[in-house]
């Protein structure tokens, strides 16, 4: 299958937009040249008046559609890869919560065996607890919370098959500088759910790791003369951090400022999404605990923020039409940045040959038209 995709204004890795023809052979992104050398029945899209983005990475959510991936199923893995790329979320990471090692072990198996047949979708997991602390728990559930723990992770890895792609650590714990040393040579360390000072986060930067994750959320704020985990952060240039832009968990002046202190290279737009994204309102569960749903809010019985019920591609219109963020940059934060992230920019994040062709067609009021996964028409 050859498809010409003409006349849109065609996303840059910089963060700008380019009108020009992007060319698809089979799965791939190839040049021109490439192109006219392919054999296959051929295709021409009209972008005209078009935003042709690529398809969204979403390194950090947890569920949608009734479906949670600590349900440790395939089916769960396979209900939220169809409803993520329907949106136009065409690679994903999804985030296990804080739960025994009994359940984690079962949700790496489930994606090991789910990547064998969508491992085009399922890049990996994201490993949200249990090595945090109890004083910033926020939404995980205190019973499971554990000491950082190497050996855990390297069985959790053995189970998955190496799937893991970034581990969410509080610095301050017990053994958690030298946990950190040690995992950040083979996987993404990220801090949050933290009590951490300026100090004890800037030392965990030095360590090796190298993301925040929801920054704001579940760690002590930025303030003048304790600027906490998030000044270690933005002090710290290879820092990456993440935002959940669903209009409930930021304001969108902090959002705006966020930027401009990190700068658009170094944002990671994510959903944070539970069970209830893509559902109606009513009571739904996160990490064994209850939460209550209404319109966009998640909350737990005592009123803590449980997630989003935003999908990525929602957060990434709500932060450019409500929260005054240039669409490239929006753009920029969940496609490249968050591959960048889990480390699959080498074959997505991008719209250059040679990557995958997962693209995205959005009109001038960011509506979904189209949406290709390795070169076939999903959506439109």
């Amino acid at each position: 299958m050859k498809i010409q995709i003409r006349n849109g204004r065609v996303f840059e890795e910089q963060g700008c937009f380019t009108e020009k023809t992007l060319y698809i052979l089979d799965e791939k992104l190839v040049t021109e040249a490439e192109y006219f050398k392919g054999e296959g029945r051929e295709e021409i899209v009209d972008a005209n008046g078009s935003y042709v983005i690529p398809g969204l990475t979403d390194v950090h959510f947890h569920g949608c559609m009734g479906y949670d991936c600590c349900d440790g199923t395939r089916e769960a893995f396979e209900a939220m890869i169809d409803y993520e790329v329907h949106q136009g979320v065409t690679t994903i990471t999804p985030a296990t919560m804080t739960m025994p090692e009994e359940v984690l072990l079962q949700v790496a198996r489930a994606a090991r065996e789910t990547a064998a047949s969508k491992g085009r979708v399922l890049q990996g997991l994201y490993m949200e607890g249990p090595f945090i602390s109890m004083a910033k728990k926020g939404a995980q559930n205190g019973a499971y919370v554990h000491k950082p723990d190497l050996e855990m992770l390297k069985r959790l890895q053995e189970a998955s098959g190496n799937m893991f792609r970034a581990v969410v650590v509080a610095p301050e714990t017990e053994g958690a500088m030298e946990f950190i040393k040690e995992a950040s040579r083979s996987v993404t360390v990220s801090l949050a759910h933290t009590a951490a000072d300026y100090e004890t986060a800037r030392q965990a930067l030095e360590n090796g790791a190298s993301q925040m994750t929801h920054l704001y959320n579940g760690m002590n704020g930025f303030t003048h003369r304790a600027p906490g985990p998030i000044g270690a952060a933005a002090d710290h240039e290879s820092c990456r951090a993440e935002l959940i832009c669903d209009g409930q968990h930021i304001h969108p002046a902090v959002v705006r400022t966020t930027f401009r202190m990190f700068g658009d290279d170094r944002m990671i737009l994510i959903s944070d999404s539970m069970r209830a994204a893509g559902m109606p309102d009513g009571d739904y569960e996160l990490g064994g605990q209850k939460v209550i749903v209404k319109g966009t809010q998640a909350v737990l019985e005592d009123g803590t923020l449980a997630g989003s019920v935003t999908n990525l591609m929602d957060c990434v219109r709500t932060a450019v039409k409500k929260m005054g963020i240039p669409l490239g940059s929006a753009v920029k934060a969940a496609a490249v940045n968050s591959a960048k992230a889990v480390h699959i920019f080498d074959e997505f994040g991008s719209l250059v040959p040679g990557k995958y062709a997962n693209v995205v067609l959005l009109n001038e009021n960011l509506d979904t038209e189209q949406v290709y996964l390795c070169g076939q028409r999903i959506v439109g």
